[in-house]
């Protein structure tokens, strides 16, 4: 009995505070956009169209993650611009009623997200609604954003060159800085004239982190591509400092080539391989062993 009356008192503290918290429920807007803010800062910086934010969002339909930002930045927040919605249900529709700090769930039919049925994936299906987690972690003007990039870019550049001086250093290189930023060494002269965008470049290469991990080859059975490379120069085929670091090569040379993330892949993580599993990691400045095999003139439907 005793048992019976404490349970009792404990479902109605429960619900005594239930009601005194104001468990919230969904809302809905003009557009049929739900929504649910959990968490409400009242702060002052409001995601206004025209603002820049960062956030951590997680997508779901039902228990299925379609996407989360956590595991494809490193745990790092997305940025985006609040634009001015252009659909029915767009959940950019509720981010002006957020300020920095919020986290708020919106739901959207699928219906709405998928307007042509074949491009519904199979396992969403019509009805179903498609969750958005979403936690709000600065808002900035278009101004303050674009000063902020600038730093963190300049900060990061400074911080790259300074790791791979200290590699250089360590490795007792003898390495030229380009105007952009990259250091190379030429370890053995080819012949002709050196490589010009358009040609058809065929080489072998290596590439590592500053740590010596080897993340790719097509020279290392390992890798399971031992076959000569081949792009054009000059149209965006490879990283940037590929297409810079080739134009300085001719035919039979081999160079290294230290690529600050900037001129590779940036902020992004590139996936792994059975090799190297980890991949590369964001913000990674790249050494490459390479060697220009051939170069031939590109044929006009090239």
């Amino acid at each position: 009995m005793k048992q019976t009356i404490n349970s009792l008192m404990i479902l109605s503290m429960l619900s005594l505070a239930a009601c005194q918290g104001g468990m919230k429920e969904f809302k809905t807007l003009k557009s049929g956009l739900k929504y649910k803010i959990v968490e409400d800062k009242k702060g002052d910086k409001k995601a206004v169209v025209g603002s820049f934010i960062t956030m951590h969002i997680v997508t779901k339909v039902k228990d299925s993650v379609l996407f989360d930002s956590r595991k494809i930045n490193n745990n790092k927040p997305i940025e985006a611009p609040v634009n001015a919605p252009t659909q029915a249900g767009d959940i950019m529709e509720a981010f002006p009623l957020l300020s920095e700090g919020d986290s708020v769930v919106m739901q959207m039919p699928s219906d709405s997200l998928f307007k042509d049925p074949q491009q519904r994936p199979p396992f969403i299906k019509p009805g179903d609604m498609i969750e958005f987690q979403v936690r709000l972690v600065s808002v900035q003007t278009k101004e303050e954003f674009e000063k902020s990039k600038q730093e963190a870019s300049k900060a990061q550049i400074e911080s790259e060159d300074k790791a791979i001086q200290e590699y250089i250093k360590k490795n007792n290189l003898n390495l030229t800085k380009t105007a952009s930023g990259m250091y190379y060494v030429i370890t053995q002269p080819g012949s002709g004239a050196n490589a010009a965008n358009g040609q058809m470049i065929t080489m072998n290469y290596t590439g590592t982190l500053l740590d010596g991990t080897k993340f790719d080859s097509n020279e290392d059975p390992d890798f399971q591509h031992v076959e000569p490379f081949q792009f054009t120069l000059g149209a965006g085929q490879v990283i940037r400092g590929w297409d810079e670091g080739i134009a300085l090569l001719n035919k039979g040379a081999k160079a290294i080539l230290v690529i600050p993330s900037p001129m590779a892949y940036g902020e992004r993580n590139m996936p792994g391989n059975p090799k190297n599993p980890k991949g590369i990691p964001a913000n990674s400045p790249l050494v490459f062993n390479v060697e220009v095999k051939d170069i031939q003139e590109t044929k006009p439907d090239q």
